[in-house]
């Protein structure tokens, strides 16, 4: 067995989705983090779009701060138009290219409470 198997047990899986909410509720107001990071830090790293499942689906995900989560490039989710509206009225800055300045706001967990 692989250190991060391609299938996940249904206990795992509710894992994941706890992890998954309680590390986003940790972005601060004015960071932004990615799919990747969230997934790292919830032990299953090369599950970044499990992520974004988890994001899309999980009702009480509609209170959380999932505007905070960009892809590694800093690229908002297609199709929300909100996010970067969202984004802007924290303070976060957009490179001429669209993408979240990653340099300046990107926020790594030192350690997820």
């Amino acid at each position: 067995m692989r250190d991060y198997p391609d299938r996940m047990s249904p206990q795992q899986a509710h894992t994941f989705h706890d992890d998954v909410l309680n590390i986003v509720n940790q972005i601060p107001r004015g960071s932004v983090t990615t799919y990747g990071i969230i997934a790292a830090w919830a032990g299953w790293p090369a599950h970044s779009r499990m992520v974004g499942r988890v994001l899309r689906y999980a009702p009480e995900a509609a209170s959380m701060p999932c505007h905070r989560v960009v892809n590694k490039e800093g690229r908002t989710a297609p199709g929300w138009s909100q996010q970067r509206v969202l984004l802007e009225s924290e303070g976060v800055s957009f490179k001429a290219n669209g993408h979240v300045d990653m340099q300046r706001h990107q926020w790594e967990p030192e350690e997820i409470k």
